[in-house]
């Protein structure tokens, strides 16, 4: 099943830059250590998303590679252009689009405890996936962090409609590793769970929805 598109991600007009301010010199030192530790998280996925082709087994894996690295491939052009120029990029941010059921499988059935690999025969599609989804989450991370330090408008609108992108592709690879039993879901009893999703209530007297919430 094809995810929706996401909300976030409408290509929203970019904020202008000051005009008493060369728009590529409109960046602070924070923004450009925190940009420039993002580009190189993302050279270094895409090198590592290279390495790991050759070791994939499971052709469903390998398209799910294939697809991201070529997504990840234009974003990251996409960045760079906006950080070097300091104006809105040639062509918007994208949207990713999985091609895999976000069915989640609950449950936890024993399995072989997990050790640290000691040779390359041990770098298997359970290994790959699960190091893909780690560079995914860590760059959502990064990119957070590097948005909410930007100066500069259009670097930060372009990070933060990007964040949503490695998020799904991070969901993309949990679910794939959750399908094939790689990545194990448990649940609380439904007498925990209950009394969890009971513990707020929202503020009575508030609007919601043209409602007024008693």
């Amino acid at each position: 099943m094809q995810h929706q598109s996401n909300p976030f991600q409408q290509n929203k007009p970019f904020m202008q830059t000051t005009p008493a301010t060369p728009v590529s010199k409109n960046h602070s030192a924070h923004e450009l250590l925190d940009t420039h530790a993002l580009l190189s998280g993302i050279v270094n996925t895409l090198n590592e998303f290279l390495l790991f082709e050759q070791y994939i087994q499971d052709p469903e894996l390998k398209n799910i590679l294939q697809r991201q690295r070529q997504f990840i491939t234009d974003q990251y052009n996409i960045m760079v252009e906006s950080v070097k120029t300091g104006q809105e990029p040639s062509r918007p941010t994208g949207t990713y689009q999985m091609q895999i059921s976000n069915e989640v499988q609950y449950g936890l059935t024993p399995s072989q405890p997990a050790t640290p690999g000691q040779d390359l025969s041990r770098l298997d599609d359970k290994c790959i996936s699960g190091l893909m989804m780690t560079c995914m989450k860590n760059l959502a991370g990064m990119m957070t962090t590097a948005a909410s330090e930007c100066t500069n408008p259009v670097v930060r609108r372009v990070l933060q409609d990007s964040i949503p992108n490695w998020l799904e592709m991070a969901y993309e690879l949990f679910l794939y590793q959750n399908h094939k039993g790689y990545y194990q879901v448990p649940q609380f009893t439904d007498r925990d769970m209950q009394i969890l999703q009971t513990a707020f209530a929202p503020v009575a007297g508030m609007q919601q929805n043209g409602n007024m919430i008693q």
